[in-house]
């Protein structure tokens, strides 16, 4: 009987435990999303600031240079995309007329199969019209909160790459002398399995979108450049994100010209890329690195999610990876590191 008590107040407490844990990071998500964001990023950018440090810049110069290299890299990155969205948009008048009948296509058999009224949908598309100074006012406000979050993001990886000498001491500080040596070599650990993870993904997507703009190119597919590249940045979401490119590619590819012939070729591009990027691509240049079992990797995807929305799903698997390898090496925690970790891992 002490026993059941035991099992079950301790069940409960780790239960409420973990809603309380989830409600405070969803709650925190303005200051711990931009935060964590930096110290992947401050991780990733660890050897580039070492290597200007050896050709002679004091460690704020490196610091600075670094940051401000990651941040050029992304405005570049982000300018091209808005190229190829602009080139899509300024056609998208002879895209609506063509893909408007297949719309109203489908609302009529809606209507016509489904218990959905047209006059509920009338009023709500005029409560909405009315709402439209309120939506662009929340959209000014989302905006300038991106911003804000984007540019102090880039700040706390300047001070993270500054002072990782400090950070790394505390963290070893805060334990005995007989367990230093350990923490330091999993505070290592942990920053070679987040380079080589976002190192390995950022070579894998431009692979990804080369291999997408040949096939969807040669098919025919109009906007390929920019399919290419939105479906390529969907994988750094694992699993979910190939699904999403999919259904992204057929909608901008397919639906909005009606060729067949499309259809057929961003079905076989996908279908050969895919077989590519499983068996070819992401064994070789993603790896192993964070050795995290499919099914934890989709709970922690959604969970991500739920907690802080797309940034979620991005950092989920990096975060996940650091998890596993702390509880590795945590004696009472190593059942979790077991169920986190994929087929190949060895039992410890």
């Amino acid at each position: 009987m002490k026993l059941g008590r035991k099992i079950l107040y301790g069940g409960a407490a780790f239960v409420v435990g973990i809603y309380f844990l989830f409600l405070c990071l969803a709650h925190g998500k303005p200051f711990l999303a931009p935060f964590v964001t930096a110290v992947v990023l401050a991780l990733l950018m660890v050897p580039v600031s070492k290597k200007f440090e050896k050709w002679g810049f004091k460690r704020v110069y490196a610091s600075l240079t670094g940051t401000i290299f990651l941040l050029l890299a992304s405005i570049a990155f982000a300018f091209v995309v808005s190229l190829q969205i602009a080139q899509f948009l300024n056609d998208w008048g002879k895209v609506k007329e063509r893909i408007m009948p297949k719309i109203e296509q489908l609302e009529q058999k809606v209507y016509s199969t489904t218990p959905i009224n047209k006059q509920d949908l009338k009023l709500q598309d005029s409560v909405s019209a009315k709402s439209v100074g309120k939506r662009a006012l929340g959209f000014i406000n989302s905006f300038y909160s991106f911003m804000g979050d984007y540019l102090l993001t880039f700040i706390y990886v300047f001070f993270l790459l500054n002072y990782r000498s400090k950070f790394r001491k505390f963290f070893i500080k805060l334990f005995p002398d007989d367990k230093r040596q350990e923490v330091s070599h999993v505070l290592v650990e942990t920053a070679s399995i987040t380079q080589g993870y976002l190192l390995g993904k950022f070579l894998l997507m431009v692979f990804l979108a080369v291999l997408y703009a040949i096939g969807m190119g040669v098919s025919g597919v109009s906007n390929f450049i920019v399919i290419s590249i939105l479906a390529a940045l969907l994988t750094i979401i694992p699993y979910i994100g190939n699904i999403i490119g999919f259904v992204l590619a057929i909608g901008l590819g397919y639906v909005t010209s009606g060729d067949t012939g499309a259809l057929i070729g961003i079905i076989v591009t996908f279908t050969v890329v895919q077989f590519v990027e499983s068996y070819v691509l992401e064994p070789y240049v993603v790896g192993d690195k964070v050795n995290l079992d499919p099914l934890m990797t989709i709970i922690a995807v959604v969970v991500g999610s739920l907690v802080w929305g797309v940034i979620g799903m991005i950092l989920s698997v990096p975060i996940l990876g650091v998890a596993n390898l702390i509880f590795r090496h945590v004696q009472p925690l190593k059942p979790f590191a077991y169920l986190l970790g994929n087929n190949s891992q060895k039992d410890s």
